[in-house]
């Protein structure tokens, strides 16, 4: 199965397509499915199940969440955690005490990368991403990849998509049947990443959201 495990729709603060056509966008790519993973809020997750049973995609419930130390990507979550700006361990908790993955997303890029050291959590989170589709430049993504091979920790790609054009160009790989054996496969460490930079023109749309200049999906 072939998943995008970071997509952010309009719900997020800077994202900027409907939930719909990130699925049909996935779909075209090719891939099986994507994790709904929105900035402190989980308002997409209906929607989201609704089309991706209408259109036969698998869907992973997630939210990515900012900590006190910098963001934390909750994956098979059940329902949503207002944890922004507590510590990662608080979260990391309150993601786990509902059967979820705790993956830290681009944590050595500019500006978002993680603020305190993150050989304190290795025994806590599931994982590492290793692969961001959405920074331009490989150097964050170089640093993550030798931190988690170094402390053997589970790596997953994600596209970080906040437009609905880049869904899919990155994506991780688990040979499995259904989302439980491929959660299963994903905590074992068993994936295979799939990464390609989104182009830098798609930038400027998650900053027009920011700045109030996208009022719908697009």
């Amino acid at each position: 199965m072939k998943i995008d495990l970071h997509c952010h729709t309009f719900f997020s603060n800077d994202g900027t397509s409907s939930v719909k056509k990130i699925i049909e966008e996935g779909k075209r790519k090719g891939i099986d499915g994507v994790a709904i993973t929105d900035h402190e809020n989980t308002d997409a997750w209906e929607e989201a199940v609704f089309w991706g049973k209408k259109l036969e995609f698998e869907i992973i419930l997630g939210e990515e969440i900012k900590s006190s130390e910098g963001d934390i990507l909750g994956l098979f979550m059940t329902k949503n955690i207002n944890g922004k700006g507590k510590s990662p361990e608080w979260i990391i908790e309150k993601i786990k005490e509902q059967g979820g993955l705790t993956i830290i997303p681009h944590p050595f890029h500019e500006f978002e990368g993680f603020k305190n050291s993150l050989e304190k959590y290795v025994k806590l989170i599931d994982g590492i991403e290793t692969f961001n589709g959405r920074r331009p430049f490989n150097k964050g993504d170089n640093l993550a990849k030798s931190f988690a091979e170094k402390f053997n920790l589970p790596k997953i790609g994600g596209s970080d998509s906040h437009y609905y054009k880049t869904v899919g160009n990155t994506y991780t790989e688990c040979k499995a049947n259904n989302l439980e054996d491929y959660k299963k496969q994903l905590k074992e460490g068993n994936t295979i990443i799939y990464g390609q930079k989104a182009p830098l023109r798609y930038i400027v749309f998650p900053l027009l959201k920011k700045a109030g200049l996208i009022k719908k999906p697009i």
